[in-house]
């Protein structure tokens, strides 16, 4: 019963629909009652003699009223249960989806996609099941089998009821070792289905690698095993579930062997009747469904413990950054300077701090480059001004106010990012860069996409902005996802916009008419971009070289230039390069 409890918080909430359907089922199982006994009364009138035909019409008649009325119960009673567990199901999806939203990337960083895949498509319904078929088979079998035995007991005779339920006692037992078997085996079933899920949506999203390298048959095969595991794994799960019903009927079939041998005995003894033994017989057939319901009952309930277990496990979780009730958080913010003061930050898990000691300040309207080797820490730096981790200690400062002051919505809808990692829908190309926007206009959404210089790009393909660029913008090239990832940032037209790494994919002279556009546009705006290639930072106000998490350059582009450190290395490098693709025709792939 500690499945139901933990849903106690819903049924509190729907206790109108439940109490309804409840009484509904009640009621069925009163009127249940009457048939057998009816049938009792009617076989003594026929073994006497004293059956008339206005009584054998009348019964007929009862009998067909009470099947009438039992049809709209039981419709009440379906429409009432199932659609409830219906609701809970959305409820939880919604719940779960919402959690998903909130959660800090270290979580992802904990649970697998498949697993969480698995919560919401395997856990939930078994969920749903319990707060439907479960609360039917729990006032089901309780009333059916209480009134039952009440009826043989109290209309036919109590030792004959004695004696058929001799044998109810190893069903109890034998239920309860399943039910354990039955949680355990469940769970492991359900984590090996989240590997499964994790395993696909990995090869989905890595098939162009898997090609590449030409693993299909590897993939194929490691699929196998996993698939296998899973396969093993929910047979475990269904053998247990094979027992109950041989096991049910077994005991069952014992009961009416007893009570037909002893009924027997206490009819030729004259102690009951014939009707009354097989009226006791029918009430005995009556508990064949409880008895079976009981075994459903224990095997929804173990599955809902489990998948419970699994669902509250992840929402017991809380995201790491989240806006204190307790403390009255800024609302609103008006965008201005932006500082870092003397930060160090060390990710979970992790022992190394992948910041030391950064400090900047960033007026309004500057533009802030942030440059330095792969794993410099340049990223990381974006995810802090976004307040995506805890910081502590008062580092960051947004228009002069502590980021721990600001609310979360506050902070994030004046800042537009750009991930290294970009992630588009599977929908039309509209779609993608309206969603930087609600209700975006062609004409918002062109000059979006001219100021990224996909505009032209756009115009070539044959269905235009309608074009479906399919999951993750596989039917586009790697510089063509990142100028749509840059078009739906710039529609936002956000006061602080955040480029990390976004412009690697695209030839040196598209990044320039991208960096003209920016400049233009976006005058009086803070800009921040991190890059590997340095032309795309040349113009920006002040320009931090990272190294291994600290700062160990910064100035203007003319600054760094007469340092020359690693950032005038560097920059002379990548010209040098730039010359040769230029006299080799190189293009954007």
């Amino acid at each position: 019963m500690e499945t139901f409890k933990l849903l106690g918080w819903f049924f509190r909430k729907y206790w109108k629909r439940y109490l309804f359907g409840c009484a509904s089922l009640v009621l069925i199982s009163v009127m249940m009652l009457i048939p057998p006994y009816l049938i009792g009364i009617l076989v003594d009138q026929i073994r006497t003699g004293e059956l008339t035909a206005s009584t054998l019409w009348l019964f007929i008649g009862v009998m067909l009223g009470m099947g009438i009325f039992l049809y709209a119960l039981r419709y009440g009673w379906m429409t009432l249960l199932f659609g409830g567990s219906l609701r809970l199901e959305k409820m939880l999806r919604q719940r779960f989806f919402g959690h998903m939203e909130r959660m800090s990337p270290s979580f992802y960083h904990r649970n697998r996609s498949g697993d969480l895949m698995a919560v919401s498509t395997n856990d939930i319904p078994a969920i749903e099941a319990t707060a439907g078929f479960g609360v039917l088979t729990l006032v089901d079998s309780l009333c059916m089998t209480i009134l039952s035995l009440s009826m043989m007991i109290f209309a036919v005779d109590w030792k004959l009821t004695l004696a058929a339920l001799l044998p109810m006692p190893f069903l109890a037992i034998a239920t309860a070792y399943y039910g354990k078997l039955l949680h355990d085996r469940y769970f492991l079933a359900q984590e090996a289905f989240g590997t499964l899920n994790d395993h696909v949506q990995q090869s989905i999203s890595g098939v162009r690698v898997l090609r590449s390298f030409v693993q299909e048959e590897k993939d194929v095969e490691a699929f196998e095993q996993v698939s296998e595991h899973t396969l093993q794994r929910n047979v475990s799960v269904a053998k247990i579930d094979a027992l109950f019903d041989p096991t049910v009927s077994i005991i069952i079939n014992f009961s009416f062997l007893i009570a037909l041998g002893f009924g027997s005995f206490l009819v030729i003894s004259s102690q009951i009747s014939l009707g009354d033994l097989i009226a006791f017989q029918l009430y005995l057939g009556l508990l064949i469904w409880p008895m079976f319901a009981f075994g459903y009952l224990v095997n929804v309930l173990q599955r809902g413990r489990a998948s419970l277990k699994r669902l509250y496990t992840i929402l017991e979780e809380e995201p790491e950054v989240k806006d204190d009730g307790e403390h009255n958080l800024v609302q609103k913010v008006e965008a201005g300077s932006i500082e870092m003061r003397q930060l160090t930050f060390t990710y979970p898990n992790a022992e190394t701090p992948a910041l030391k000691q950064v400090s900047f300040h960033l007026d309004k309207g500057e533009t802030l480059g942030i440059v330095g080797r792969t794993g410099s820490g340049k990223s990381t730096l974006c995810r802090l001004l976004l307040h995506q981790y805890p910081l502590g200690n008062e580092r960051v400062y947004f228009s002069g106010l502590a980021i721990e002051q600001i609310s979360l919505s506050a902070l994030r809808e004046k800042i537009a990012y750009v991930p290294q990692e970009h992630l588009l829908f599977s929908r039309t190309i509209r779609e993608n860069v309206a969603f930087g926007k609600e209700n975006a206009t062609e004409e918002e959404i062109e000059k979006a996409l001219l100021q990224a210089e996909m505009l032209k790009d756009v115009q070539q393909f044959t269905d235009g902005l309608e074009t479906m660029i399919g999951e993750k913008g596989v039917m586009l090239s790697g510089g063509q996802k990142q100028r749509i990832s840059i078009a739906r940032a710039l529609i936002a037209n956000a006061e602080i916009l955040i480029l990390d790494d976004s412009l690697s994919a695209v030839d040196a002279r598209t990044e320039e008419k991208i960096i003209q556009h920016l400049r233009k546009e976006r005058a009086g705006k803070t800009t921040i971009i991190t890059a590997h290639r340095l032309s795309a930072v040349v113009r920006a106000h002040h320009i931090l070289v990272l190294e291994e998490g600290t700062v160990v350059e910064g100035g203007t582009h003319e600054e760094l230039m007469e340092q020359n450190g690693w950032y005038a290395d560097q920059y002379r490098r990548q010209q040098m390069e730039e010359q040769v693709i230029q006299a080799g025709g190189g293009n954007e792939g």
